[in-house]
């Protein structure tokens, strides 16, 4: 279970995330906070033992992700079990609310073709597997 004290240091990105259209706060299978998109993964605290505490994981654009943690290794990193997928990890008390707002947005942007409208009864389209089990690090919702 995921301790308060890891879950405190989301409050600003559920703050902040909730101001965008269509997103809700959620909790994932093992009770991380995660911030959904049409029932889509868009935000969450990075919950693998790779991954450093008070930890941000979002949707990025590999190149733009790469710049980032070019520019500010402080604050942008990955480890080797995220690198293959999608991801950015950020440092959540490095942050500044711009700077966060910003990553957000980002994600949002990129999780949207992935959703179908909130009418739809199934919310998230499957990934480029097609019916295979999803393996990577937000397997509920296929991000």
């Amino acid at each position: 279970m995921i301790s308060k004290i890891r879950t405190d240091v989301f409050d600003v990105v559920r703050s902040v995330g909730l101001a965008l259209p269509e997103v809700e706060a959620s909790t994932r299978y093992d009770g991380s906070p995660v911030l959904k998109l049409r029932g889509c993964f868009l935000a969450g605290l990075a919950t693998h033992e790779s991954a450093e505490p008070s930890t941000l994981v979002v949707r990025a654009d590999p190149e733009e992700r790469d710049w980032l943690i070019a520019d500010a290794p402080e604050i942008y990193y990955l480890t080797d079990y995220y690198r293959a997928y999608p991801l950015l990890l950020a440092r959540i008390p490095r942050l500044d609310r711009d700077a966060l707002r910003d990553l957000l947005t980002v994600s949002w942007r990129l999780t949207l073709p992935k959703t179908r409208p909130s009418t739809s009864s199934r919310r998230c389209r499957p990934s480029s597997g097609r019916g295979r089990r999803a393996t990577g690090p937000f397997r509920g919702d296929r991000p």
